[in-house]
């Protein structure tokens, strides 16, 4: 494993170590990574991957830490993009940033009656991250907005791909399946549409989410993907699990699909719990649940 001197000798932006995951994931799971890097920007990154994969030490890209759960401490370099987060909004086209926080993106460009957006303004999370999961709610996601990506390719070469290539479907994308490849940027198209009426569209999306998600709590949103034609949340709460609890990880009573970390949860109390409704709907509904989060290795 490399340490922090040889991490700071490359220059590549500020380097963290032993450093608490507590407030970058959304279910407040606490978990050690070994250390932390905030490349200033495509140069420092470059850089540093290209170290990392000559010393074959473990690294991952971390957006908000909107769907993820560390089971273990991370014995590797977790990469924030927080200096990617660069704005251009050039009438309907908005150059944004992997970094840049999708919340923020969702209302800003709400407020200046751009339409498009509504649908993001409730999902924590960065662009590159939501890009990455093809994160939506309202029957809209990334795909029906994103024009193309500037990414970084495993060879480390930057290059642009365009929506098609990008492979959007349910909760997944290209860059999801294809491992290695690093969102720096998107181009955004949205439409020009009636300011008051965009922000009622959220106003009442929001009391909605409040009456019907655990916003109370920390969560990670939806756990599982909705089968086809059926929902998930529904499967769960028919084999009696609402409400069932493992440790501090429990099954929200107010939607069957978000766990909540009621009290100090572990990410393998969450990992347990996720495993046992798995094993429940499939002996049940011969249904395989597939996980929408993912599991931090």
């Amino acid at each position: 494993m490399v340490n922090l001197d040889k991490l700071k000798k490359l220059k590549c932006g500020k380097i963290e170590s032993n450093v608490n995951l507590l407030k970058y994931n959304t279910y407040r799971v606490s978990a050690v990574a070994s250390y932390m890097a905030f490349p200033e920007n495509e140069k420092d990154l470059i850089k540093l991957i290209g170290y990392l994969k000559e010393n074959n030490v473990k690294y991952k890209i971390l957006g908000g830490g909107a769907n993820l759960i560390f089971e273990n401490d991370y014995d590797g370099v977790l990469i924030k993009l927080d200096y990617f987060d660069k704005l251009v909004i050039d009438d309907t086209k908005i150059k944004v940033g992997a970094g840049y926080n999708l919340i923020k993106l969702a209302l800003k460009v709400s407020k200046l009656g751009l339409t498009g957006m509504e649908f993001a303004s409730g999902i924590p999370g960065t662009v590159g991250g939501a890009i990455f999961n093809n994160a939506g709610a309202y029957k809209s996601d990334m795909g029906y907005i994103v024009e193309s990506i500037t990414v970084l390719t495993p060879n480390l070469e930057i290059k642009k791909m365009y929506n098609k290539e990008l492979n959007f479907h349910y909760r997944t994308s290209f860059l999801k399946e294809n491992e290695g490849y690093i969102c720096l940027s998107a181009n955004i198209i949205l439409k020009h549409g009636k300011k008051d009426e965009i922000l009622s569209v959220i106003e009442d999306r929001k009391q909605r989410r409040l009456m019907a998600q655990p916003l109370e709590y920390p969560s990670a949103g939806s756990v599982f993907r909705n089968p086809e034609g059926n929902f998930a949340g529904k499967l769960i709460e028919d084999i009696g699990y609402k409400g069932k609890n493992i440790g501090g990880a429990k099954v929200s009573e107010k939607h069957a699909n978000f766990i909540i970390n009621e009290k100090n949860a572990t990410g393998k109390e969450i990992v347990k719990l996720i495993e046992e409704i798995k094993s429940q709907v499939k002996k049940e509904y011969n249904i395989d649940l597939i996980l929408e989060q993912e599991i931090v290795k």
